[in-house]
């Protein structure tokens, strides 16, 4: 019997450590490749930490609601097989001895594949993926020779996209255009118990009726964070908020213009949000004093312009995925870029990098029909503007024949900021250059 060390994986280049949510198995407990052992989760994001071997949990070294640092042993397992320790992102071998004439290495789940197709495997340089891949998955990889390339475009099922067994074995059967010919029943020397699956019950808040009906339910980890955020931010920000009233006609009617070629175009939808991106990284640019952090008495200005863009979860809770780097996109790449961290919020595929190191907050209040808002900042940023949504009102037009009413697409733009390092004057300049960027949108202008 061989023990593994099953470290806590790396889950992105500015996350250091993650704090234990569950364990689904206990000591004790048989363990398949790929089974969920435990649950973790960085700031919003939760995250599963699957088997990279088949065994049984000898050991936890790791308490629920510990923090615990990226590549720390947090479990121990006991195999059958020689299986050396070894990082979540390096292939572990997993060695099994069958009844047969010359070594031959045994890939649990293979017997699913067509024998023709078992070939000599070849190594695979998986340290170029930042994608996780169980041992099981790798190794079925390489039997059937799929580049690393192939295998980062294959959908995944599995957790945050994780590529499952199935996945990989569904899309070999595709790839060949029809079903395996024949199941070839590999005896096994050794053989691990196989437990009976129960389904999840759904998760629900704990809900306890008192007095006449009234339901009292206890905060899921999220809404407990979220308020925690919120309450500290309010603690430690002078909160100020200005608004401006703008006129986007000219921009409703550019989107109304060009969104079916754009979409025939680039295969996606455009909606105002990149739009609205686009506009405060200019404003950015030309306010560097907004796109800046506290720390005690000093001033802290960022290089780099990361929007977050705050999306509501189906739960009703909240997240704000970064988008890097927003000034260095065209329309087209905050479109895109918008689309993808908003599908995946949705479905709680986000990974933990991408709610980290935003600098600048951009809300849609407007989404949900209001007109205005007063956002709370996002700590650390010093600012963060709230868009409402886009009403058809009569307004006064200035024209060279004197003033007319017209009817125009109008919006509210409102901005909460830091009083400490940030006056009125900086931050109604600021939302006012926001507004001006939109209504100034040229009708003409080309996708790109």
């Amino acid at each position: 019997m061989a023990q593994y060390e099953l470290l806590l994986p790396k889950m992105g280049e500015s996350v250091a450590e993650a704090t234990i949510i569950k364990w689904n198995k206990q000591p004790g407990d048989m363990i398949q490749l790929d089974d969920t052992i435990l649950e973790i989760a960085t700031d919003k994001v939760d995250s599963e930490v699957p088997s990279p071997v088949a065994g049984k949990l000898v050991k936890q070294l790791f308490a629920t609601d510990d923090v615990v640092q990226v590549g720390a042993v947090i479990a121990i397992i006991e195999t059958d097989s020689n299986v050396e320790s070894t990082p979540v992102f390096e292939a572990p071998i997993v060695e099994e001895t069958a009844p047969v004439s010359a070594p031959v290495e045994n890939i649990p789940g293979t017997e699913q594949l067509p024998q023709d197709n078992q070939t000599t495997a070849q190594p695979i340089d998986f340290k170029d993926s930042e994608r996780f891949y169980s041992p099981l998955v790798k190794n079925i990889a390489a039997q059937e020779n799929i580049a690393l390339a192939e295998l980062d475009q294959i959908k995944g099922s599995g957790a945050e996209g994780r590529l499952t067994k199935d996945d990989l074995l569904n899309y070999i059967q595709s790839k060949n255009g029809s079903a395996p010919e024949k199941v070839v029943q590999v005896p096994m020397q050794a053989t691990v118990p196989v437990q009976a699956v129960k389904p999840e019950t759904p998760k629900s808040q704990p809900v306890t009726s008192v007095s006449g009906g009234d339901e009292i339910m206890e905060m899921d980890r999220m809404r407990k964070l979220i308020a925690e955020h919120m309450v500290m931010s309010k603690q430690t920000s002078p909160h100020v908020t200005s608004f401006v009233e703008a006129d986007v006609t000219n921009m409703v009617k550019w989107r109304d213009k060009v969104k079916k070629a754009f979409e025939q175009r680039e295969n996606e939808k455009i909606t105002f949000t990149p739009i609205f991106i686009e506009a405060v990284s200019r404003a950015i640019k030309d306010f560097p004093m907004i796109n800046v952090t506290v720390n005690g008495t000093q001033i802290i200005k960022k290089r780099d312009i990361n929007i977050g863009m705050a999306a509501a979860l189906p739960s009703g809770n909240l997240i704000v995925p970064v988008i890097k780097n927003a000034d260095q996109l065209n329309l087209v790449g905050l479109t895109k870029a918008v689309n993808d961290l908003a599908s995946r919020a949705r479905n709680s595929k986000l990974k933990p990098d991408e709610t980290q190191n935003g600098t600048f907050t951009l809300t849609n209040v407007g989404s949900f029909g209001n007109v205005m808002g007063t956002p709370i900042i996002n700590q650390p940023q010093v600012a963060i503007l709230a868009v409402g949504a886009i009403k058809k009102k009569p307004a006064v037009l200035e024209t060279e024949f004197g003033d007319v009413i017209a009817i125009r697409h109008m919006m509210f733009l409102s901005l909460s900021y830091d009083h400490r390092v940030v006056d009125g004057a900086l931050g109604g300049s600021f939302v006012r250059r926001v507004a001006d960027y939109l209504e100034n949108w040229d009708i003409n202008r080309e996708i790109s």
